[in-house]
C-alpha cells in the first residue's frame, strides 16, 4: 500500500465513524477524529506528490491522534464496550496502518539517498 493510500484510508475512516459516533453519542469530542479525517485528507494530494513537509505533518498528526487514541479513548472504550470499542478499534487500525507505511516510505526514501 502505497502513502497517499493509506492516508486516504485512515481520514475516510476517521471522518465516518468519528460522525457516526457523533450522531450516536452526541457528543463534540466525538468530533475530534472527524477533524483529523479533515486534515489529513486535505494534505492527501501533498502527500500523493511527496511533498516532504506535508508528509511529515501528516505523520505527526497520525502519531499524535493514534496517541490519544490508545492513550485516552482505548481505556474508556474497554470499560464500556459495545459498539463505541469497535469504532476506537477501527480508527486504531487504520492508523496504525498508516503509520506503518509512512515509516516503511520514510526508511526506502533513506535508503535510496
Amino acid at each position: 500500500m502505497k502513502t497517499y493510500q493509506a492516508n486516504l484510508l485512515n481520514s475516510i475512516v476517521l471522518i465516518i465513524i468519528g460522525l457516526w459516533g457523533y450522531f450516536e453519542v452526541v457528543s463534540p469530542t466525538a468530533l475530534i477524529p472527524v477533524f483529523f479525517g479533515l486534515v489529513l485528507l486535505l494534505c492527501n494530494g501533498g502527500v500523493k506528490k511527496e511533498n516532504k513537509v506535508i508528509a511529515h505533518i501528516v505523520v505527526l498528526l497520525t502519531l499524535l491522534l493514534l496517541v490519544a487514541l490508545v492513550g485516552m479513548r482505548l481505556p474508556k472504550s474497554l470499560d464500556s464496550g459495545g459498539l463505541g470499542l469497535i469504532r476506537v478499534i477501527a480508527m486504531i487500525s487504520t492508523s496504525t496502518i498508516a503509520m506503518v507505511t509512512f515509516i516503511k516510505s520514510f526508511i526506502a526514501n533513506r535508503k535510496n539517498k
